[in-house]
């Protein structure tokens, strides 16, 4: 803005709204804009980009499969212990349950009888109603223990799914193995690493980077290949 339309401006001969824009001024093309659509699908580009982990001893793949299978197999074998523990538990408390029920029916029996002999007496009757509903309490609990079970041997039948997981695991890695070393057998080479002419790090027509390899640097390093 010139002095002149700054003067107009503060004596309100100016419009700014009616001012036109510069004719010097560079027209925006629409490809030019950056939208916020732009931006996102840059971000998504930045999130594509997967990083290798560095080659240490914590992040070596088949050393943490190994573990895992270790692992696995030994919680599956503490779980199978305990559902087994779980089973036998179940399979004496239905003996017991078993024995209850045979004393029960010999109680009901001796007040049955008792009641035919006295049939004045109360208490004998009452014994042998207390005898019938002691027997439909066992027959109940011998059902609910009879789903448990079977509850503990599906949950048995399940654990076998590990076993399965496991061979699988297992052969990923020998896969990798496999691998590992068809790789290692294929750029084996006659020469110890110790006796190899170091490698420049950059070269000219490297780019994002100023340690660049002059030409000289290439001659000194084939004249020493060459001595050798």
């Amino acid at each position: 803005m010139t002095q002149e339309e700054l003067d107009a401006l503060m004596a309100g001969d100016l419009d700014i709204e009616e001012e036109s824009a510069p004719e010097d001024a560079p027209a925006v093309e629409p490809s030019d804009v950056t939208t916020a659509e732009d931006v996102t699908l840059a971000d998504e580009d930045e999130e594509d980009v997967v990083t290798a982990p560095p080659a240490t001893k914590e992040h070596q793949v088949v050393s943490q499969l190994d573990d895992v299978t270790r692992d696995s197999e030994e919680k599956a074998g503490e779980i199978f212990d305990a559902l087994d523990a779980v089973m036998q538990e179940v399979e004496g408390t239905l003996d017991s349950l078993a024995r209850i029920e045979e004393i029960s029916k010999m109680y009901e029996e001796l007040f049955e009888r008792l009641c035919g002999k006295f049939p004045h007496i109360g208490r004998f009757k009452t014994a042998k109603e207390e005898a019938l509903e002691l027997q439909e309490l066992v027959a109940s609990s011998n059902d609910r223990l009879q789903k448990a079970s079977e509850q503990i041997l599906g949950a048995m039948d399940t654990m076998q799914y590990q076993d399965i997981h496991r061979q699988k695991i297992e052969r990923v890695i020998n896969i990798m193995r496999a691998l590992s070393k068809y790789m290692s057998v294929l750029f084996e080479g006659n020469i110890e690493d110790e006796k190899r002419v170091k490698s420049a790090q950059h070269i000219e027509g490297d780019t994002h980077t100023e340690e660049v390899l002059s030409n000289d640097d290439i001659e000194a390093l084939i004249a020493q290949f060459g001595g050798k």
